[in-house]
């Protein structure tokens, strides 16, 4: 993977990755889409997100689009930003964040430590009666370190902050998501960024 991103999921690390490949995996892992989509639902908790809305591969990098129906379309809810792990066009693929647009999250920056409860959280919106939620993963861990709920926002690329309160230590990387929703579906856009310890 390439310096200056984080293995945000399902790897922590590159040995882990490495071991995934010399055990075999799971074949999921090796397909860009289904890889954003297990991201997603199962380690963001989405369950609605059903479907694979968008794509750009290349050999060893993909940017895909997942969301939901809506009234007879595919709506997207975010891009995620997959490299090959080990930078192999073989390799398993590992999410590295979003490419955000009309809901964005920039603070903390990507890649910024991040060891004390609360961590502030911000970000740019477009957007009407919007509701912002928000929660702090760590890979291996059952239920969120950290969940915010709700921060009313909206506007023209208005920007938006919350506190997010944790429990337990961040001792590797962790993903914080922040979503919107509740017009049309639960979650209608969601953004994510990775912290170290």
């Amino acid at each position: 993977m390439p310096s200056g991103y984080l293995p945000l999921w399902p790897f922590t690390d590159l040995a882990e990755s490495r071991s995934f490949r010399a055990d075999g995996g799971e074949r999921w892992n090796l397909d860009a889409g289904a890889t954003a989509l297990a991201f997603t639902r199962s380690y963001l908790g989405f369950a609605e997100i059903d479907r694979v809305t968008s794509r750009t591969a290349h050999a060893t990098e993909a940017r895909i689009g997942v969301g939901h129906r809506i009234e007879g379309r595919d709506h997207t809810a975010a891009v995620v930003h997959l490299f090959r792990a080990g930078g192999t066009p073989d390799g398993p693929w590992e999410v590295v964040g979003t490419d955000d647009t009309t809901l964005s999250l920039t603070t903390p920056a990507y890649g910024a430590q991040a060891s004390t409860s609360p961590v502030t959280v911000a970000g740019r919106i477009t957007g009407v009666d919007e509701s912002l939620q928000a929660r702090l993963l760590r890979p291996g861990t059952a239920k969120p370190l950290g969940e915010y709920c709700c921060l009313p926002a909206g506007g023209q690329d208005t920007r938006w902050r919350l506190a997010l309160p944790f429990t337990g230590g961040i001792d590797e990387t962790a993903t914080i998501v922040v979503w919107t929703g509740g017009h049309v579906a639960e979650v209608e856009r969601f953004a994510v960024t990775g912290i170290r310890p």
